[in-house]
């Protein structure tokens, strides 16, 4: 089972946790960490923008990949979420069993 860590940024911290709590509920997600506020700047629509953020880091499998995914744009404001997976290569082998056991197969 290949563990991801997917990452996304909220626009605040209510948004954040709702997120977190639905996908760790509905199994997509074995734990999310919630991070201290960041600042991003990112061009948008040809204008270069910088909002305050909230980044949530998810643990999952490429298995749960697509229906995280899709849970998390239902739940997002943005129009276009930052949502990216990376693969994660090697870990304690206890802990990634863990991730695999606590969500969907």
């Amino acid at each position: 089972m290949e563990t991801l860590l997917v990452i996304t940024n909220c626009p605040d911290e209510e948004i954040a946790n709702a997120i977190a709590l639905a996908v760790v509920e509905a199994k997509l997600a074995a734990c999310v960490n919630i991070l201290p506020r960041v600042q991003s700047v990112y061009r948008w629509q040809g204008t270069v923008e910088s909002a305050a953020e909230i980044p949530l880091f998810i643990k999952t499998t490429r298995a749960n990949y697509p229906v995280l995914e899709a849970k998390i744009r239902q739940l997002h404001p943005y129009e276009v979420p930052e949502i990216i997976a990376l693969p994660v290569t090697h870990g304690l082998p206890a802990y990634l069993n863990w991730v695999a056991a606590e969500t969907i197969q």
